[in-house]
C-alpha cells in the first residue's frame, strides 16, 4: 500500500495536470477560458444531451439556482441550448450548441498535442510508466464516480 505522501501527492499532482493543461489548451486554442462549473455543465450535457436542469444539478453536486444561473450564462455565450420538455413543460432539457460543440473539440486537440509534446519529451521509461498506468487510472476514475 502507497504512503499517505505518496497519495497526497497523487492528487496534487493529478490536480495541477488537469489545471495546467487546461489553461495552456485554451491559450493555445485561443480561446476564453471559461470558469470550471461552465465546463463542467458543458461535458455533462455533451455526455448527456437532453439532462434535465434539475438532473444536471443533482449530478453536479450543486443547488438547481446555481445550474440555472451557468444555464443562463452558457446559454448567453451560445454555448447550451434549452427547451421545455415537451411531455412536461416544467423541465428544462439541455443540449450543446455546434459552437460549443467546435470549442469544446479544439480544446481537446490542443490537450492531446500538449500531452504528445510532453510525453516524447520524456525519458521512454517514464514515458512507457505513465502509458501503462492509465488503465489503472481509468479504473480509478471510474469506482471514485461510482462512489459519488
Amino acid at each position: 500500500m502507497s504512503s499517505e505522501d505518496d497519495i497526497a501527492r497523487l492528487g496534487a499532482l493529478v490536480g495541477e495536470l488537469h489545471r495546467l493543461l487546461r489553461r495552456r489548451a485554451v491559450a493555445r486554442a485561443n480561446l476564453v477560458a471559461l470558469p470550471q462549473a461552465q465546463v463542467e455543465l458543458l461535458l455533462l450535457v455533451r455526455a448527456e444531451p437532453g439532462i434535465s436542469g434539475k438532473e444536471a444539478a443533482r449530478r453536479l453536486g450543486t443547488a438547481p439556482n446555481t445550474v440555472s444561473t451557468l444555464v443562463r450564462d452558457l446559454t448567453d455565450a451560445g454555448l447550451l441550448h434549452r427547451e421545455r420538455d415537451p411531455a412536461d413543460r416544467r423541465v428544462v432539457r439541455l443540449r450543446i450548441t455546434e459552437a460549443a460543440d467546435t470549442r469544446m473539440a479544439d480544446h481537446e486537440t490542443h490537450r492531446a498535442a500538449l500531452l504528445t509534446e510532453a510525453l516524447a519529451a520524456l525519458k521512454p521509461t517514464d514515458r512507457d510508466a505513465i502509458l501503462t498506468a492509465v488503465p489503472a487510472l481509468d479504473r480509478l476514475l471510474t469506482d471514485l464516480r461510482a462512489a459519488g
